[in-house]
């Protein structure tokens, strides 16, 4: 059976994006949210926390369900402020986006155990208040009743460009073809993951952004959310209190 997308009266204040790695998803989502005012949450930067946690681990042992659960049940993984990510309240907003640990990551996200904790955590605090979540599964298994749903998508070419300049600013070598090639592959198994696989939630909205610049793919977001009358709502009764 097929999810049903959500109706104003079944849905949550929430807008869910999802979409290929190398599209962008986590800087458009932060500037989505601070243009409406609503809580960023990044997915992705608690599955990496995890595997922070995880890369301490005997290498025998990194795929340990058992083991990989209990680091995420008893890490503390906050968000104080965008682009800062305290485990156990220490900073590790940078130590989470290299390299060497993207190559642990998918051990990580592919644990049911793991997924079962985290998505409890993300349901939880989209709760709380109007957010702006983004991952892989954010709208198809974190919020399915999230109000508006996203998939952010774009041609592999383009976000193999954006991924090599990303790589090459922050003074990394990068080779454009072996960027694409690693992205196609990542498409590949993102779409056959056993738990959290990547696809197009039931009710979502494609925004294709190829040919769009940053700027008018955050426009084009925060206009749709702010003509959304569940999250027009969520302002109101935000203002009452």
């Amino acid at each position: 059976m097929s999810e049903a997308p959500p109706t104003p009266e079944n849905s949550r204040a929430v807008l869910a994006i999802d979409g290929p790695v190398g599209v962008g998803k986590s800087t458009v989502a932060r500037r989505v949210a601070e243009r409406l005012g609503f809580f960023h949450l990044d997915t992705g930067a608690m599955y990496r926390c995890v595997a922070l946690r995880a890369m301490k681990l005997p290498e025998e042992k990194r795929a340990d369900g058992a083991a990989l659960r209990r680091i995420a049940e008893q890490s503390r993984i906050d968000l104080p402020e965008p682009g800062v990510v305290l485990l156990d309240g220490e900073d590790v907003s940078e130590a989470i986006r290299s390299e060497e640990l993207s190559a642990e990551v998918a051990i990580v996200a592919d644990d049911p155990g793991v997924r079962e904790v985290l998505v409890a955590r993300q349901r939880e605090i989209g709760l709380r208040q109007p957010a702006v979540l983004e991952g892989r599964d954010t709208g198809t298994m974190v919020f399915p009743d999230a109000a508006l749903k996203i998939f952010l998508d774009a041609s592999p070419a383009s976000r193999a460009k954006r991924r090599t300049e990303q790589l090459r600013a922050a003074g990394e070598a990068a080779d454009y073809e072996a960027v694409l090639a690693g992205l196609m592959e990542r498409d590949r198994r993102d779409r056959a993951r056993p738990v959290g696989a990547l696809r197009i939630a039931a009710g979502a909205r494609i925004v294709d952004t190829t040919n769009l610049t940053e700027d008018v793919a955050v426009s084009l977001l925060a206009a749709m959310a702010q003509d959304h009358p569940v999250f027009a709502a969520a302002a109101a009764g935000a203002a009452r209190s």
